[in-house]
């Protein structure tokens, strides 16, 4: 993997948002896989900032969310639909039908999950997924110990999930149990993999997952195996890497022009 490590999170969410621009230039119509969290939120405004200088066109482009709570009525402010909508496609600017994802009001939440997997591949596939990390090291929803050939399905969250997720919510236990979350297998086929970890909670995570063995119980881990996948981390989050010197002298010998 590729690691860059950057002063701090607007710093990561700048490289990540011109990395992505980069892309749109190249293809207006790029289907960007987003997450959702405050991990990635300086990404989301660094690239509304680029549109709204006319520095980049998103008018074309596509989004597809990583995964959805199962149960919350359809236009609850927390689900992932809506948090995308509001934080991702409304301040780009974007149609609400360039926007596709799973739907977790369905009384079939397994074909739900199957058709959401073939409105990917008809999409003609992901061509860049920005990802976080959890302090476990899950990807998407996929908690230690998912498959590493999983495909987008219906999953339990760990309570320790739960209690990281419920500063979004009223309650503690207004949490929903379940989620669809794109499987490992799937956000593996994404051309462009790109992981942003910020903070020292963070940190033990972004090493195993970086320097560790490839182990489902860090499902992160499984961004070794893809070809092009990126990982951009602030110092507090470097700071258990062991070979944090040599990734900050690696980025910066690498020519300008290759880009993320």
């Amino acid at each position: 993997m590729e690691v860059v490590i950057v002063p701090d999170a607007t710093a990561g969410g700048g490289l990540i948002a011109g990395a992505i621009a980069d892309l749109l230039r190249r293809k207006p119509d790029a289907l960007l896989g987003v997450a959702t969290g405050s991990t990635p939120l300086p990404v989301y405004r660094a690239l509304a900032g680029l549109a709204g200088e006319g520095r980049t066109d998103v008018s074309r482009a596509r989004i597809c969310q990583l995964d959805e709570y199962v149960g919350l009525p359809a236009g609850h402010p927390e689900s992932y639909r809506s948090v995308v909508l509001r934080e991702v496609v409304e301040p780009l600017g974007l149609a609400e039908e360039s926007f596709m994802g799973p739907d977790g009001t369905a009384e079939d939440i397994v074909e739900a999950c199957a058709a959401y997997e073939r409105t990917l591949a008809e999409a003609g596939g992901v061509d860049l997924q920005l990802l976080g990390i959890g302090t476990d090291g899950h990807i998407g929803f996929n908690e230690p110990c998912s498959s590493l050939a999983s495909r987008t399905r219906i999953k339990t969250l760990t309570e320790q999930t739960r209690k990281d997720n419920a500063r979004f919510f009223d309650r503690p236990e207004d949490v929903p149990h379940h989620v669809i979350t794109q499987g490992i297998g799937t956000i593996l086929e994404a051309r462009h993999l790109v992981l942003l970890a910020t903070g020292e909670a963070k940190a033990e995570a972004v090493a195993l997952a970086v320097e560790g063995p490839l182990a489902a119980v860090v499902p992160a881990s499984a961004l070794q195996m893809h070809p092009h996948a990126t990982v951009v981390v602030d110092e507090a989050a470097a700071s258990k890497l062991k070979l944090a010197d040599y990734f900050r002298a690696t980025y910066a010998a690498k020519p300008a022009w290759q880009g993320l």
